[in-house]
């Protein structure tokens, strides 16, 4: 299996398309945010990955998510999910994750995604200053 596309949005729908086939409607894409107060504070971005499972293979997977604050696997981990699924082979999936981040500044984290211990997937988020702060 593998993660097609992971990233930070503000919404999430499905809905039915012709077919039957299926239409992912995301909106608020995004890698950084103003922050809503000053720091520390903490945010739930929503993650969101696509996952692909290829015909022949089982369709059993576990989406693992790591919030770091650098692109190091052993950098500092903020927190941690991981989620088992099931996906038809030849289909795609979906999984969301709404972390739990506590920032004590302003500064750029990774979320570090993977598939069943594949390689790591990562995507950035920066968390600036409120706007209209110095």
């Amino acid at each position: 299996m593998q993660i097609v596309s992971s990233l930070f949005v503000e919404n999430f729908e499905m809905r039915e398309a012709p077919g039957p086939s299926t239409r992912i409607d995301m909106t608020g894409a995004m890698f950084s945010m103003a922050a809503p107060s000053p720091a520390p504070l903490t945010i739930s971005p929503h993650l969101v990955a696509l996952i692909f499972c290829p015909e022949g293979e089982s369709g059993n997977g576990v989406f693992e998510v790591v919030f770091r604050n650098g692109i190091e696997e052993d950098s500092e981990q903020l927190a941690r999910n991981v989620s088992p699924f099931t996906v038809e082979p030849s289909k795609f999936t979906y999984r969301l994750v709404k972390g739990e981040l506590e920032f004590d500044s302003y500064k750029q984290i990774f979320a570090h995604c993977r598939v069943n211990k594949e390689p790591w997937h990562l995507v950035p988020f920066t968390l600036l200053a409120p706007v209209g702060s110095d």
